[in-house]
């Protein structure tokens, strides 16, 4: 079903399509906007807060693993219940009131992150230009991996791993669930997301307690990664040096090789349409992860892949803003009733 376009007989100011692209515009012009944010906490701070209190009071190490496992089911089904409720809450007001379409705009922006995440990966490849020292501590803001183990192509690689991996998980599954639900499909898989983020991790603490929502995490990423491979694919047509035969055969070929049964697919496309060879082994705070390659290109990425990586990227993101217009476009076309 496409959104909530009427509820209870009233009717939304703007089309939530339209809102949505108008979000997508927005957000590729603000980027993140902690200027709004120096005198209160951001919603995804606030919620994480919650997960931790949640974590701290029901996740202690004397429980069996059983008794853990289920305290974090229960933990995620009463953080799905919380947001899912304040989703529709919005999603009400955006109808019921003149201009409870702004409130909507306004947490559609805060929780698409396609320019945040782009200038992440920008300042990864700006820290590199500088130095090793620059670009390790540019990229430990969006990998979990021990950036001093790193040197200049593995910090080169970080960098281009999450600009694939985020942009599934970041951009293409928030506007996935938006359109299919509305305000409450996209609040509810923002918080399964980062209960994955910050629970979902194969841990000795967190092996059970986070465990549902690990696999919450997974199934509800299973359509919105694959869409953000063909995404990729289709962009490498329009990027310099693009390969998109090569980035749909590495990425079908590959996928299953990531560790996750999703990120996989958006790696996996980038590095075949880059023409690098991605993940691999890999240190972490806790061990090793000895994965294999995906792709077969080189792993001696530079800066000036992180460059083409992010303009993939941005042609991406205008492809993903793109089947969302054209679901609109179909929709207007159709007669009322």
């Amino acid at each position: 079903m496409l959104l909530l376009g009427y509820i209870g007989g009233g009717q939304a100011a703007f089309d939530p399509l339209i809102l949505l692209l108008l979000a997508l515009l927005l957000d590729a012009y603000l980027g993140d906007t902690p200027w709004l944010f120096k005198r209160a906490k951001h919603p995804v701070a606030l919620l994480g807060d919650l997960i931790d209190w949640l974590d701290r009071k029901l996740n202690r190490d004397k429980r069996p693993e059983m008794d853990r496992a289920v305290r974090g089911a229960i933990a995620v089904l009463a953080v799905v219940a919380l947001t899912g409720v304040l989703g529709l809450g919005v999603a009400w007001l955006s109808l019921a009131h003149p201009l409870g379409w702004v409130v909507e705009l306004f947490c559609l922006v805060l929780l698409l992150a396609q320019r945040g995440l782009y200038d992440h990966v920008r300042a990864v490849r700006a820290g590199l230009n500088e130095s090793l020292d620059a670009g390790r501590r540019a990229v430990s803001h969006i990998v979990g991996r021990d950036p001093d183990q790193l040197d200049n192509h593995g910090v080169a690689r970080a960098a281009i791993e999450s600009a694939a991996e985020n942009f599934g998980d970041g951009v293409v599954a928030p506007v996935f669930y938006y359109v299919l639900f509305g305000a409450p499909g996209l609040f509810v898989y923002k918080a399964v997301n980062t209960m994955d983020s910050m629970i979902g991790h194969r841990t000795p603490r967190h092996r059970a307690f986070g465990m549902t929502a690990a696999r919450l995490d997974d199934v509800l990423n299973l359509i919105p990664a694959r869409l953000s491979g063909l995404f990729i694919c289709l962009g490498a047509a329009f990027a310099p040096g693009g390969r998109p035969l090569r980035a749909v055969k590495v990425m079908l070929r590959d996928a299953g090789k990531h560790r996750s049964m999703n990120a996989g697919w958006p790696e996996g496309a980038m590095a075949g349409a880059l023409g690098l060879a991605l993940a691999g082994p890999r240190r972490y705070a806790q061990d090793v992860a000895r994965d294999p390659w995906i792709g077969d290109g080189t792993a001696q990425a530079t800066a000036a892949d992180i460059g083409r990586a992010l303009y993939l990227y941005a042609v991406a993101c205008l492809i993903n803003a793109g089947w969302v217009a054209a679901v609109a476009t179909v929709r207007f076309s159709l007669p009322p009733g």
